[in-house]
């Protein structure tokens, strides 16, 4: 440690105040943090890119201080997709310190690293008062149980309305109007249960049927329209 002359002349003056850092509510229990192994907590954050033009959800799960689960999702940008692949194998098993300086590849995703890291370091996670935190595990949980990111996709026009696209349910078929030409209800197909159909031995058109499904008021309509070709 070099001192500059000045402070080297200095007399020194005690230390009165021994005041320990804040604590912050980490998995059920109040912690003074003082080093990155003093921090566990579960969250999720969002982040996006210079552009603009994508965005990434980010969930970590982190044990004293390392994070022992990571789930990336991204929208908006075809490569950002295949830089939430990387990121996922670079995340795990990394302090939250080490990842805040990691190239994860992606704006979106060092951004939203950011974010949690913000978010971690001061108690402000999903399990703060959790008992034990949450399990490795509990990332998945908001996919369900076909394993899919949540995905809205709407869009719309002055002159011609609204088109709903994605919604959580799945993949967006028809939409049902009233005599205003009104939407009043939606039917969808869930790919992620088609899919699983397809894979224990079902044909594609009864995978289809068997995931199909409508929200609203879908027998009081008096069209039903494709917003993806009418």
């Amino acid at each position: 440690m070099i001192y500059s002359r000045e402070v080297q002349l200095m007399c020194p003056v005690a230390k009165g105040a021994k005041h320990e850092p804040a604590p912050i509510p980490e998995e059920g229990k109040w912690v003074h943090s003082k080093k990155i192994e003093d921090i566990s907590g579960f969250t999720h954050g969002v982040g996006w890119c210079a552009p603009q033009q994508g965005a990434c959800k980010l969930t970590l799960n982190v044990k004293n201080g390392i994070i022992e689960e990571a789930l990336v999702e991204t929208i908006g940008c075809s490569g950002m997709t295949h830089s939430a692949a990387m990121a996922a194998e670079i995340l795990q098993g990394k302090t939250i310190l080490e990842a805040l300086n990691t190239d994860l590849v992606c704006d979106a995703i060092n951004t939203a690293m950011r974010e949690l890291f913000l978010q971690i370091v001061y108690g402000r996670t999903q399990s703060a008062f959790s008992d034990d935190g949450l399990a490795i595990g509990a990332g998945l949980e908001d996919l369900g149980k076909g394993l899919r990111s949540q995905v809205g996709t709407m869009y719309g026009t002055k002159e011609k309305g609204v088109r709903y696209l994605e919604m959580a349910e799945g993949y967006v078929t028809g939409l049902a109007l009233d005599e205003n030409d009104e939407v009043i209800g939606y039917q969808f197909v869930s790919l992620g249960k088609m899919t699983d159909f397809i894979k224990n031995g079902d044909d594609p058109n009864t995978a289809w049927e068997k995931a199909k499904g409508q929200y609203g008021r879908v027998a009081d309509a008096v069209k039903i329209i494709d917003p993806r070709k009418e």
